[in-house]
């Protein structure tokens, strides 16, 4: 069974605000001339943020937060966030691949950007809503 698609924008605008409340100041998530020199392809969001934009998903899908019992993912390649007011985009789906009887719920999920999967590994086990 499928869940339905949750789709994020990411503009440089979240990343201002991301490197704020977190702290990371690193130039590749600002600066083109700083992550081009260190062979990117442009700005890219922090791992974190968009790590934590499909655990917004996850949380959605569970329907309240305390209901994420576990969350994990492996970062496999960045989102790169272009100069301009449309930002990026990231596709997050999820798959149900299991069910216990203890009512939770195992979810395989996939995060995409620009048609290429950003995230590897990427699973959540939820209590099932209610």
């Amino acid at each position: 069974m499928e869940l339905p698609v949750k789709t994020f924008r990411v503009t440089r605008a979240d990343l201002v605000r991301y490197a704020g409340a977190s702290g990371d100041f690193n130039p590749i998530h600002w600066s083109d001339r700083t992550a081009t020199r260190v062979g990117l392809p442009g700005v890219i969001a922090h791992g974190m943020f968009t790590m934590a934009l499909v655990g917004r998903a996850v949380t959605e899908w569970a329907g309240a937060p305390d209901a994420v019992v576990e969350y994990g993912v492996r970062f496999t390649r960045p989102v790169v966030v272009p100069d301009d007011d449309q930002g990026a985009e990231i596709e997050v789906r999820a798959t149900v691949r299991s069910t216990t009887g203890e009512g939770l719920v195992q979810l395989d999920l996939t995060a995409t950007c620009g048609g290429e999967k950003v995230l590897a590994q990427a699973r959540a086990t939820i209590r099932q809503p209610v």
